[in-house]
């Protein structure tokens, strides 16, 4: 088995489009919930969010053809792949052969503003008004295709699409693949930009939003007063390489990929397992496979919703797969608290965040927990940013469908 490291990291976000820029609001404890802007609101039961701000795809080298033809989801994921690529100095045809080069970019809903743009246009203009472009721009798989197509990736393709866990899935999977020899590396995370009105309404109607109208009290893991998760959007991407490639050529590595758990509830639809046992088993697999030892300083980037059975059930099986000593150990924290939910997005952003509190020592805090829930009685880092020399991160994702994934990360 190969070993695989992570040596570029790209990031568009509701604390700002590039890696430093939401790695400096979350120390700061900056909130980026606010009123939505981009919609009207006014039907609507949902009027906060977490948008991304000031995003300008041509700053990216994207062209006007493809910033044409790209649903904004897609365009996230083409930025973020390209600060990825920038910053991991991999060059195609020289350090990797284009055959062995891959990419797993996931969306838990793809392309879905381009969905509600052309179903207006069917209802007003009837099937001539539909784009004969709405099927390749509104498909899930399109923003690792196109992805693909800018970096000449032409080894392994495999976007995945399970909801939430999408990203934290994504990365795993191309971690599979380098370490299984199938590729020599992998652009790999996911993208999401589903703040429109039909899939606001659609979450709000299934109770899984909060409905406060205000933005400080809105995205609350962990904290007794919490009533939902905020919608967010944004993409993060990582380069992962084989680490003999990566040495060889000078790479600066962030971090080791060394564990991934993969785990179905098998339960409900949309409500996680009451006694946690999926969702233990997944983190248990991935620490497994890293090689964790109780008395490691581990830090969990938790799934942390805000949803009051995530929450809940996210501690329970932090306890479980850990004990109850080493969970009490383990550094925690929401990064949702200043972010929101970016649905598929979310867990590449918080691997992200990981391979960052790795690298720096420093973990996010999770803000606004004023409250605590006392079936949530971890340690979840509240308020303020703290040093903390983690040799071991995780990330917890867990989706509508019962989907559970967790990433282990080493320092290196």
């Amino acid at each position: 088995m190969k070993r695989v490291v992570i040596t570029g990291l790209g990031c568009i976000s509701p604390l700002g489009n590039s890696v430093d820029a939401m790695w400096s609001g979350l120390l700061d404890g900056h909130c980026a919930i606010d009123f939505i802007q981009s919609i009207d609101t006014a039907d609507l039961p949902v009027k906060v969010g977490a948008e991304v701000k000031d995003f300008r795809p041509e700053d990216y080298g994207l062209d006007r053809a493809m910033i044409r033809h790209n649903d904004r989801y897609a365009l996230y994921a083409l930025a973020a792949a390209t600060q990825a690529m920038r910053d991991s100095g991999l060059e195609v045809g020289k350090d990797v052969d284009s055959s062995r080069l891959g990419c797993a970019i996931g969306s838990g809903v793809g392309g879905i503003q381009t969905f509600c743009r052309e179903h207006s246009s069917l209802l007003a203009e009837g099937a001539r008004g539909v784009s004969p472009l709405f099927i390749p721009e509104m498909i899930a798989n399109i923003a690792s295709g196109n992805v693909a197509i800018l970096f000449h990736a032409e080894g392994p393709n495999l976007p995945v699409v399970t909801a939430c866990a999408t990203g934290t899935h994504s990365i795993g999977e191309a971690y599979r693949m380098i370490r299984e020899g199938r590729a020599d590396a992998m652009i790999t995370g996911g993208t999401e930009a589903a703040l429109c009105p039909i899939a606001i309404a659609g979450f709000a109607n299934s109770k899984a939003l909060t409905t406060s109208e205000d933005p400080n009290a809105a995205s609350l893991p962990f904290d007794s007063r919490r009533k939902g998760f905020v919608i967010g959007e944004g993409s993060g991407i990582m380069i992962l390489e084989d680490y003999e490639i990566a040495r060889r050529r000078g790479a600066h590595i962030y971090a080791e990929v060394c564990g991934y758990g993969n785990s179905c509830d098998a339960y409900h639809y949309t409500a996680p397992r009451a006694d946690a046992k999926s969702a233990t088993n997944c983190i248990k697999w991935a620490l497994e496979e890293a090689g964790y030892k109780e008395g490691e300083k581990l830090y969990i980037n938790a799934h942390g919703t805000g949803t009051p059975l995530n929450d809940k059930a996210e501690t329970l099986a932090i306890k479980q797969a850990l004990g109850e000593t080493a969970a009490r150990q383990a550094v925690i924290s929401s990064t949702k608290s200043m972010m929101g939910h970016m649905l598929g997005a979310t867990g590449a952003v918080e691997l992200v965040i990981c391979a960052k509190t790795l690298q720096d020592g420093k973990v996010a805090p999770t803000i606004h927990l004023d409250s605590p829930d006392p079936d949530c009685d971890l340690d979840y880092t509240p308020h303020t940013a703290r040093d903390f020399a983690a040799g071991l991160t995780i990330s917890n994702s867990f989706g509508f469908g019962g989907q559970n994934a967790c990433v282990a990360l080493r320092k290196i």
